[in-house]
């Protein structure tokens, strides 16, 4: 198995030099991220400060509320994972995952809203939804490493299925901004998870969105730096300082 790891990892790694470059494979290796999301947290969190203060409908409320619960699962299942397979692929995305609950708590400290997940431990859920599907890919995922694979493609699936959904309720730039930028997040985790998959000469069949939609987000190129509340690049302003100035990588 250890061999076998190490050779998936070469390959990611030349998929990696691929698909994003020298600065993104820095970010991958160094910094614990994908596709330019080694300073995700720190960028975003600061990025939402500067955001004005609008007034909150319910459905912003509850999406808030979904997301951060959501990105945890992912967080917390992957945590899970990297103990079992001891594959730095979990690892590095699960840094990622806790940088995107930081730039969804920055909402809820805003706005004042109750974080629902600040108190609970790894693998605690409030929701009985959310704490039977961590039960169930976790259960799935330790079965062996590619099924390990293939519960981070669907959890990434899930993620921006329903960001897609809840994009269109959202009036908030502060909110648009970070589920953009969450949503671009997940694309880079699956088409890393997809590229794993593809190396151990498995494929992914799409759960939430359509299959022609996640073989579109995972043959098009790896995804860099910042984008706006409409998904658009966010020019000089990208994840992580570099030299005094915000990198773009």
């Amino acid at each position: 198995m250890k061999r076998i790891n190490r050779k998936l990892s070469v390959i990611l790694g030349v998929l990696l030099f691929l698909g994003i470059g020298v600065q993104g494979v820095s970010a991958y290796r160094g910094q614990g991220g994908f596709g330019g999301m080694s300073q995700a947290g720190t960028g975003l969190t600061s990025l939402v400060s500067q955001l004005p203060v609008q007034d909150l409908s319910d459905a912003e409320k509850d999406a808030v509320t979904k997301m951060i619960e959501e990105e945890k699962l992912a967080r917390d299942v992957y945590t899970y994972l990297y103990k079992v397979w001891n594959n730095s692929v979990f690892d590095r995305i699960s840094q990622s995952e806790q940088r995107h609950m930081d730039a969804v708590a920055a909402i809820l400290d805003k706005y004042g809203l109750a974080n629902p997940v600040a108190s609970l431990d790894y693998g605690q859920f409030a929701t009985p939804e959310m704490q039977e599907l961590y039960d169930a890919l976790i259960a799935r995922g330790q079965q062996s490493l590619e099924d390990a694979m293939q519960v981070g493609a669907t959890i990434e699936d899930l993620d921006i299925k329903d960001l897609e959904t809840l994009l269109p309720q959202m009036d908030n730039d502060d909110i648009r901004t970070v589920f953009q930028n969450l949503m671009k997040g997940s694309r880079n985790h699956m088409r890393a998870f997809v590229s794993y998959l593809k190396a151990m000469g498995s494929n992914y069949t799409a759960q939430y969105l359509t299959q022609a939609e996640v073989d579109t987000i995972v043959s098009s190129s790896w995804e860099r730096g910042a984008v706006d509340k409409d998904g658009n690049p966010m020019g000089g302003f990208g994840y992580g300082r570099r030299g005094g100035r915000w990198s773009t990588r």
